[in-house]
């Protein structure tokens, strides 16, 4: 199954929330992206089918290999997007919703790049 940009957010947004919290659920995850909870449910199951996360039976979800992979990624790309935009005079805010724009979109030639010269700032 092919992964949308809408399927990484949900994936980013688990991994954020197991790291909060430990336990998810798919009222968590509404809550937490702003979603109606029937769009969560759907976007759940097919983050199952696709065999990116699993739905134990008390409702608690959990990243498989593959999600977590995805989702690492997802999230690394957005707080790197998101320092490097504030280090550029960007506010904290706006650097974050643009970095959101762009995780999904940006080359990983492209996202090494950026990561490559943030690093050499950093410094």
């Amino acid at each position: 199954m092919a992964l949308l940009e809408s399927g990484e957010m949900y994936l980013e947004s688990i991994l954020i929330l197991s790291r909060r919290g430990g336990k998810v659920r798919s009222v968590d995850v509404s809550e937490y992206m702003g979603f109606s909870k029937p769009s969560v449910s759907r976007a759940i199951g097919l983050l199952k089918s696709g065999g990116y996360i699993t739905v134990d039976p008390d409702g608690y979800i959990a990243l498989t290999d593959v999600g977590t992979e995805v989702a690492e990624r997802i999230y690394e790309r957005h707080t790197l997007l998101t320092e490097f935009l504030v280090r550029l005079g960007v506010e904290r805010e706006t650097a974050s919703a643009d970095a959101c724009k762009m995780e999904h979109h940006l080359s990983d030639e492209t996202f090494a790049a950026i990561k490559n010269h943030a690093e050499i700032l950093g410094k």
